[in-house]
């Protein structure tokens, strides 16, 4: 407990305030004051987070002010607010928070390259957010926590307290509010601690573009030559399998920037969905489930502790999360070069984009403002076909500029860099079957290896790509599409259907994107 720390400058006159707390005292009192806490057979803090078990994105606000708002790319993801709904939110937190016996404050930094991150304060109500936030922000040492001075964001999360429904632009009792003139952030009515996790994000992925650097949403490793790879993709894509790569050393497995200088991790720590969770499939997420680990909304056998990861009769979004030292094969400090890869992952359910295939950077960034992938043809009456999902820059719901602004960056780095863009499809083949993840491995592997520097390649005249036509370790008639398909036609007729998919979510972009990243989209 940190006896002389106060938050009376916020208006918050709680005397017990425990910062920057060891993991021990956190689950001390984690156990002992929040319902549904317990420790699992391997030491994690199993926590509960109420009523909402994942993000609430249509319930996410940005105060609309003339400093900034002619920055933000306005819609259905970013959505305005007024400055005095903002107060009344931030009223009503301060209110709860004030009634509280006891809060915890964390202080740490957003961002391991010491040129670009952010100090950040959480103040909250529950053990579990404050060692979730410790897992997942870059903890100062002692003599930088002495010196921490004031903050550059501040998240008040008073979840556990719900906004008021009858005040104006609620749409329901949850609320997450980002004012960036106050540079705060409110949290009422969720308890889902990734919406702290993912507002930071938010913010970064704000204010790096200011200073000519690339925020984004994939994983990044580095290999023995400190050669970085850069994986994009949506969930269920495999990027956070593909990045824990044993012969390479992981920088991080969701956030990241791209400055001139290099990349850097903005996380300290991994939030890893756990369901399914095995130590054959995924064993380095499965080995560092430990002491200091939380495990959100898990499943687990009342007197051994020990968690079911098959049982998703809480959430189907289980989660762990852990400081990323857990992870055996690390980069500590999270800082690396330039990228000399940056790959797209698509799990592509109609079998028609190539496993593998090399893109301009007029296509990467095309591909990147699409953010494609889709899901198979579900168990649902009626739904017998696959299900295409575009995210813009493969995390829309966290990026604040205009998706073009993301994607000239990338452009831009890419040349200057000269950087190789790859588009891998960990989807389905036209035999029905998904490709193998032993094939997607040897993929990129074939791409570390520098394989692919001197085979042949043919052109996709629809989507413009380069195909190789041969890897190590893969059989050549699985590299190009149209052979894994029986009927020709069909093939030709499911491509058509994609192209056009794709066609029809760019018009919106149009508008705002450069026409040389347009001209490099699909023909039909």
């Amino acid at each position: 407990m940190s006896a002389t720390f106060d938050l009376k400058k916020y208006g918050i006159d709680t005397e017990k305030i425990y910062r920057n707390s060891s993991v021990p005292v956190l689950y001390e009192l984690g156990l002992r004051l929040e319902k549904g806490t317990a420790i699992s057979d391997v030491g994690a803090l199993m926590t509960f987070s109420g009523e909402k078990t994942g993000r609430s994105p249509k319930d996410k606000r940005i105060v609309r002010h003339p400093d900034s708002e002619k920055n933000i790319d306005w819609g259905s993801i970013n959505m305005g607010l007024d400055e005095h709904t903002f107060m009344v939110n931030h009223e009503r937190a301060l209110d709860y928070l004030n009634t509280r016996d006891h809060l915890f404050v964390v202080d740490a930094f957003a961002g391991w390259d010491p040129n670009y991150r952010i100090k950040t304060r959480i103040v909250c109500t529950r053990a579990y957010h404050a060692l979730f936030m410790q897992n997942m922000l870059i903890m100062p040492t002692e003599e930088e926590l002495a010196n921490f001075g004031e903050p550059d964001y501040v998240i008040f999360n008073a979840g556990q307290f719900p906004a008021n429904r009858y005040t104006s632009e609620m749409t329901s009792k949850t609320s997450v509010d980002l004012n960036l003139e106050r540079k705060e952030i409110v949290i009422l009515g969720t308890e889902y601690a990734g919406e702290m996790k993912k507002g930071i994000f938010t913010v970064m992925n704000y204010l790096m573009p200011l200073q000519d650097v690339l925020p984004m949403h994939c994983s990044a490793n580095v290999g023995e030559k400190d050669d970085v790879t850069i994986l994009f993709g949506l969930s269920g894509t495999g990027k956070t399998t593909l990045s824990a790569d044993p012969k390479r050393r992981l920088i991080g497995d969701d956030e990241h920037c791209w400055t001139n200088e290099g990349t850097f991790n903005i996380e300290g720590g991994c939030y890893a969905k756990a369901i399914d969770l095995s130590a054959e499939k995924e064993p380095d997420i499965y080995n560092a489930i430990r002491f200091g680990t939380v495990l959100e909304n898990v499943v687990y056998d009342k007197e051994t502790r020990a968690v079911d990861y098959t049982d998703t009769s809480i959430t189907e979004n289980t989660r762990a999360s852990y400081p990323i030292n857990y992870i055996d094969n690390v980069q500590i400090p999270c800082v690396a070069g330039h990228p000399e890869n940056v790959i797209f992952l698509t799990c592509d359910a109609f079998g028609v984009l190539p496993p593998v295939s090399k893109l301009t950077p007029e296509q990467a960034s095309y591909h990147f403002i699409s953010g494609y992938t889709a899901k198979m043809a579900g168990t649902e009456m009626g739904i017998t076909e696959p299900t295409p999902n575009f995210s813009a820059c493969y995390g829309a719901a966290f990026m604040m500029w205009h998706p073009n602004k993301y994607a000239e960056l990338l452009a831009e780095k890419i040349k200057n860099h000269k950087v190789n863009a790859w588009l891998i499809n960990t989807g389905w083949t036209g035999s029905g079957s998904r490709m193998k993840l032993k094939y997607t491995r040897a993929m990129v592997d074939a791409i570390h290896h520098h394989d692919f520097d001197n085979v042949e390649y043919v052109k996709d005249e629809a989507f413009g790509f380069q195909i190789p036509t041969s890897c190590p370790g893969v059989p050549s008639e699985v590299l190009i599409p149209r052979n894994t398909w029986e009927d020709k036609a069909k093939y030709e007729a499911t491509k058509l259907k994609l192209i056009n998919l794709f066609k029809e979510n760019f018009k919106k972009f149009e508008a705002n994107t450069n026409p040389d990243i347009i001209a490099a989209g699909p023909k039909a």
